[in-house]
């Protein structure tokens, strides 16, 4: 059994896990808001974890930026802020699990070669039989089995996914030796006792993965609810990586208040003209997740 498996958890704990690679734009907004109030609706802990992992992408300052607004608009989170990139001997600890059951094994493969196959993007298994003949610089995989994850999303419904024909055996470490997202995740939500998961729907595909590592390294499954993604007019998600608008600072509650009508909440016209701790105190009250919408039926577009 892996030391870093917590214990029972006894209450309900959620958490938000921004990457800080900019300001806070209204996507992030939307999982913040939403895992916020389910958290606090169930009198459960909402813990702040900064996905840094990948450092070529983080932007100095953009985490304290990010708290800052958090802050701002009233947000309060249980404990101590973790940061992914201080947790290197965590993963590597679960790491060694995965490789001691033989499910693990290096790839050389380059973008080119990767391009090259006819699944790309999902993997071939092309290093999957070099029985670890593979010198520096290489990627390790996680083989993934010929069978379907399922599970009940929330607010999506029955999802279900075959592992190896729509996903393939997917990294854990890259080449550079980072480790990858899915692997560092669930590391930390099993560490941290995670229960419940709400996110944006753009990791939805990303969820069979996670529980796949889940079950081999036999930790808990939380509960996940994903969330629809605000998307520009003209179809994109929004994203930090596009440069879109940080949230302003100047009028929160008119924010928040279009946060809510994004996640089908209705709230009354009048609570955007209200101060922050009177909005949150009818969000808390009114909070119901069956009201989120499981499409994106409606284009969500920020005023620029």
């Amino acid at each position: 059994m892996n030391t870093h498996i917590s214990e029972n958890a006894t209450i309900y704990k959620g958490r938000f896990a921004p990457s800080p690679t900019g300001e806070l734009h209204f996507g992030s907004l939307l999982a913040a808001v939403s895992s916020y109030l389910e958290a606090k609706t169930h009198n459960g802990d909402w813990i702040i974890r900064m996905e840094d992992l990948d450092q070529p992408r983080t932007v100095n300052g953009s985490a304290d930026s990010i708290l800052k607004t958090l802050d701002t608009f009233g947000f309060e989170w249980d404990g101590e802020v973790v940061f992914q990139s201080q947790r290197s001997e965590l993963y590597d600890d679960y790491l060694q699990q995965l490789i001691s059951e033989h499910l693990i094994y290096r790839c050389d493969c380059s973008r080119n070669k990767l391009k090259e196959s006819k699944n790309f993007p999902v993997y071939d298994g092309f290093c999957r039989n070099k029985n670890n003949k593979i010198s520096p610089p290489y990627a390790l995989r996680c083989k993934t089995p010929d069978t379907k994850i399922s599970f009940i999303d929330q607010i999506q419904g029955n999802y279900s996914v075959d592992l190896n024909q729509q996903c393939g055996d997917f990294i854990v470490r890259r080449r550079d030796q980072l480790f990858a997202y899915h692997l560092a995740v669930v590391c930390d939500d099993a560490e941290q006792a995670i229960t419940d998961i709400v996110r944006g729907a753009d990791l939805l595909a990303a969820t069979p993965v996670q529980i796949y590592l889940q079950r081999q390294l036999q930790l808990t499954e939380p509960v996940y609810s994903h969330i629809p993604v605000a998307m520009h007019q003209q179809g994109r998600k929004l994203s930090k990586s596009h440069q879109d608008l940080a949230v302003m600072h100047n009028s929160p509650a008119a924010i928040m208040t279009q946060a809510l009508n994004f996640l089908g909440q209705s709230p009354p016209v009048e609570l955007a003209q209200t101060d922050i701790c009177e909005f949150w105190r009818w969000a808390i009250k009114n909070w119901n997740l069956n009201k989120i919408p499981a499409t994106n039926e409606t284009i969500f577009c920020l005023e620029q």
